[in-house]
C-alpha cells in the first residue's frame, strides 16, 4: 500500500450532475491537499472513471505534482505507439502482473490491485441499480475488508 496513493471505483453509467462534479472536485482536491495524494489509479470502462480523470487533469493544472496511473486491464503488452496514446491522457500506465491468465477476473484483480497499492478509495456505488454481481459491489467490500479510506458517493 502506498500512503498517498487513490484509486477510483464506480460503475460503467452513473448519475452525472453538476452536483456530483463539484462534490468529486472538492473530494479530490481535499486529498491533494489534507492528505497529501500525489498519486491517483485508474481503471477504464466507467463513466466514473472517465469522469473522475476528467476532474484529476483538471486540478493538475494546479498541482501539477499530481500524477495519473492508468492500471491496464487488459493488454499486458504493448507497442510504444498505444503507450504514447495512453500518455496523452495519464502521466503512467502499467499491467499488473497478477492479471496475466485471470480471464474474466481480469477486472475484478485490476481493482484489488488498484485498492491494495491505495491508502484511499473513492467509491461511486448505488445498490438499488446495482446487479448482484456488481464488480463495484465486490471492490468496494474488498477495500472496506482491506481497511481502506473510502469515500463513498
Amino acid at each position: 500500500m502506498k500512503e498517498n496513493t487513490c484509486c477510483f471505483i464506480g460503475h460503467r453509467d452513473i448519475n452525472e450532475t453538476a452536483e456530483l462534479r463539484v462534490r468529486l472536485l472538492e473530494i479530490i482536491e481535499k486529498l491533494i491537499v489534507e492528505k497529501k495524494v500525489d498519486t491517483f489509479l485508474f481503471g477504464s470502462r466507467s463513466r466514473f472513471d472517465s469522469l473522475c480523470l476528467e476532474l484529476v487533469t483538471e486540478l493538475k493544472a494546479k498541482y501539477p505534482h499530481v500524477s495519473r496511473v492508468y492500471v491496464r486491464a487488459e493488454y499486458p503488452f504493448v507497442d510504444d505507439r498505444y503507450v504514447a496514446y495512453l500518455l496523452t491522457m495519464y502521466d503512467d500506465t502499467y499491467f499488473p502482473e497478477k492479471i496475466i491468465g485471470a480471464g474474466r477476473a481480469a477486472y475484478v484483480e485490476r481493482n484489488r490491485e488498484m485498492i491494495d497499492r491505495s491508502s484511499y478509495c473513492v467509491a461511486y456505488y448505488d445498490a438499488e441499480h446495482a446487479s448482484r454481481k456488481s464488480g463495484t459491489k465486490m471492490a468496494l467490500g474488498y477495500a472496506l475488508k482491506r481497511g481502506r479510506d473510502v469515500i463513498r458517493l
